[in-house]
């Protein structure tokens, strides 16, 4: 029986971004113009302003870390946290490259989060809660992180039919490679897609005042090649999934995704489908 193993699964992921850390980090550009636009309304749904002490969770290479920094100012505070310490090297470089003094980068499991009980105004994780085996305890550190009146904030995928740049490969690797479906409560990039899952995940976990928008955030590359460049480069979910293929087997299944994901070149470029989901409660 095939049966989930959250520990290894874990040891998995925090792998696949100590790999793929300096990669991540080199696309930040393309980041920032495909989630940037959804980090912009994350902020504002989450009331973080100059002054404002925020906690990321799976803050990956810093690009919403400056973001946040930027909006905060030098009387706030901002402490970047993920499970990979190569990826929070490229934060912490990052920040000190921008001159932000008030940024902290921290090595930290976001289902343990070792910090001093409601000691922030807002806590945020933007496409990481996914990919947390116990959302639900990932959610209570997060709610007792915050003090009485902030706000919690995610960002994540929509459904796998709205977010094609991403279910298209996810779905010619699971072919190829013979994997079975997602197990129920599995951890993933549309676990909580759904229409109505993150919100009322977010209420279970204790929040009230709990509203979502969704987000068009097309990936917008100059053609399908480059954007199966950006995915095959560091989206380390679809490396784990091809492992169980031979370097001939793997190539071929890239050589599938580019052409499949041709349908979406257009005259102006590559426009790879995707919908995002932010939402945000109350303490």
């Amino acid at each position: 029986m095939n049966v989930f193993d959250p520990v290894r699964y874990k040891e998995t992921t925090c792998q696949q971004w100590q790999s793929a850390a300096k990669a991540w980090n080199d696309w930040s550009p393309l980041l920032r113009r495909w989630l940037g636009p959804a980090t912009e309304i994350l902020i504002e749904m989450s009331q973080i302003g100059p002054g404002s002490r925020v906690l990321i969770v799976a803050a990956g290479a810093g690009d919403e870390t400056l973001q946040i920094a930027e909006r905060v100012g030098p009387t706030g505070y901002v402490l970047a946290t993920d499970i990979s310490s190569n990826i929070l090297d490229h934060a912490a470089e990052n920040a000190r490259r921008a001159g932000f003094t008030h940024v902290e980068a921290r090595v930290m499991d976001g289902e343990n989060l070792e910090v001093p009980e409601a000691s922030f105004d807002a806590v945020i994780s933007r496409v990481g809660l996914i990919y947390f085996p116990d959302q639900q305890k990932a959610l209570a550190g997060m709610r007792r992180a915050l003090r009485v009146g902030g706000r919690i904030g995610a960002i994540v995928y929509g459904t796998a039919e709205n977010n094609r740049f991403f279910s298209v490969p996810v779905s010619i690797i699971r072919r190829r490679a013979n994997l079975p479906p997602p197990l129920p409560g599995q951890p993933g990039p549309f676990s909580l897609g759904g229409p109505g899952i993150l919100t009322d995940e977010i209420r279970r976990a204790g929040f009230h005042d709990v509203e979502a928008l969704l987000v068009a955030a097309p990936v917008c590359t100059p053609n399908a090649a480059d954007c199966v460049r950006f995915e095959r480069e560091s989206f380390g979910a679809l490396h784990q999934m091809l492992s169980g293929l031979d370097d001939a087997g793997r190539e071929e299944a890239w050589q599938e995704i580019e052409q499949a994901l041709r349908a979406f070149d257009t005259a102006s470029g590559f426009e790879g489908p995707c919908e995002m989901v932010v939402a945000c409660g109350t303490k």
